[in-house]
C-alpha cells in the first residue's frame, strides 16, 4: 500500500515539472516528504537499501507523471481550468497546517520569520507571472539542436524541481526552451530529453545540497521560505469565483483537495 501511495505521489511530482504554475517541490512539500527526499537522494549510498526502497516508487511515479499523466493534467488545466485549479488549491492549503507545525518545531514562532515568508511569496508570484509574457518576448532557434544548451536548460530547470513554488516552466520559457521541451516529452525525443536529463541530474544534486545545508542550519527560516513559495503558487492558481454549475463543482473539488491534503499529512505521520 505504501509503495502504491508513494508511486502516486511520484506521478504528481513528475507532472509538476510540466504544469504551468505548479512545481515538483510543492508536491513534495504537500506530501510531507520534502526533507526525507532531499536526505535520501544525497545520502543514497550511506544506507543504500533503505533509501533505494523509499526512492524507487517515487522515481517510477515521476517518470510516469512526466511522460503520461502530465499531459492529462495539462489537458484538464486547459479544458476545465476552474475545477482543476480549485482542486489543487485545496490540496495545497490542506498541507499548510502541517507546514506551520514543522516550521515552528525548532525554535518556535518569531514575528520576523514572516519576512522570509513574504519575500518567498513575492518571488513566487513574480516568477510565475512571467509565464504570461515570456513566450512573446523570447525566441530561440533550436532547430539545429544544441546539446550543451539543453544541458544548461535542464540544469536551470532543476531549480524549479528542487525549490517548492518556483515554476520549472517559467525557467524554460526564459531560456526559450519550453515549447521544445513539451514537444520532446510528447514525442519521447531523446535527443532533447537526454541532455536535459543530464542537466537536471547535475543541478538537482547541487541545489539539493544547498537546501540540505539551509535545513540543517536555518531550519525555521527555510521552512517559512517554503511556505511563502507554496502560498504564492496558490494565488497564481486562483481563477476567480462564480456561482454557476462549474463554480459549485469547483467548490466541491476544493473541499476534496483540502481533505486529501490533510489525509496525506496523517498518512505521513503514521509511517
Amino acid at each position: 500500500m505504501k509503495f502504491v501511495l508513494d508511486y502516486f505521489k511520484g506521478i504528481l511530482i513528475g507532472s509538476g515539472a510540466i504544469l504551468p504554475g505548479i512545481s515538483s517541490g510543492v508536491f513534495c512539500v504537500i506530501f510531507g516528504i520534502y526533507e526525507k527526499l532531499v536526505n535520501s537522494v544525497l545520502n543514497l549510498f550511506s544506507d543504500f537499501k533503505k533509501n533505494f526502497i523509499f526512492l524507487l516508487p517515487i522515481g517510477l511515479g515521476g517518470i510516469t507523471g512526466v511522460l503520461l499523466v502530465g499531459k492529462l493534467l495539462n489537458f484538464l488545466f486547459t479544458t476545465y481550468p476552474m475545477p482543476t485549479k480549485f482542486c489543487f488549491i485545496g490540496l495545497i492549503l490542506g498541507s499548510i497546517p502541517i507546514l506551520c507545525k514543522k516550521a515552528n518545531q525548532g525554535k518556535g514562532f518569531r514575528l520576523h520569520y514572516f519576512i522570509f515568508l513574504l519575500a518567498a511569496f513575492l518571488i513566487g508570484i513574480l516568477s510565475i507571472r512571467l509565464e504570461t509574457i515570456l513566450p512573446a518576448l523570447i525566441h530561440v532557434d533550436l532547430s539545429n539542436g544544441y546539446f550543451f544548451y539543453f544541458v544548461l536548460a535542464g540544469f536551470m530547470m532543476s531549480i524549479g524541481i528542487v525549490v517548492p513554488g518556483v515554476s520549472s516552466s517559467v525557467i524554460l520559457m526564459t531560456l526559450g526552451v519550453y515549447s521544445t521541451y513539451l514537444n520532446a516529452v510528447a514525442t519521447v525525443d531523446f535527443s532533447i530529453l537526454l541532455p536535459m536529463g543530464i542537466g537536471v541530474f547535475i543541478g538537482s544534486l547541487l541545489f539539493l545540497k544547498v537546501i540540505q545545508f539551509l535545513l540543517e542550519h536555518y531550519f525555521t527560516q527555510t521552512f517559512y521560505l517554503i511556505i511563502g513559495f507554496v502560498l504564492g503558487s496558490v494565488l497564481i492558481l486562483y481563477p476567480g469565483i462564480c456561482f454557476t454549475l462549474e463554480g459549485i463543482i469547483s467548490f466541491v473539488l476544493f473541499a476534496l483537495g483540502f481533505w486529501i491534503g490533510l489525509k496525506f499529512e496523517k498518512l505521513e505521520s503514521s509511517n
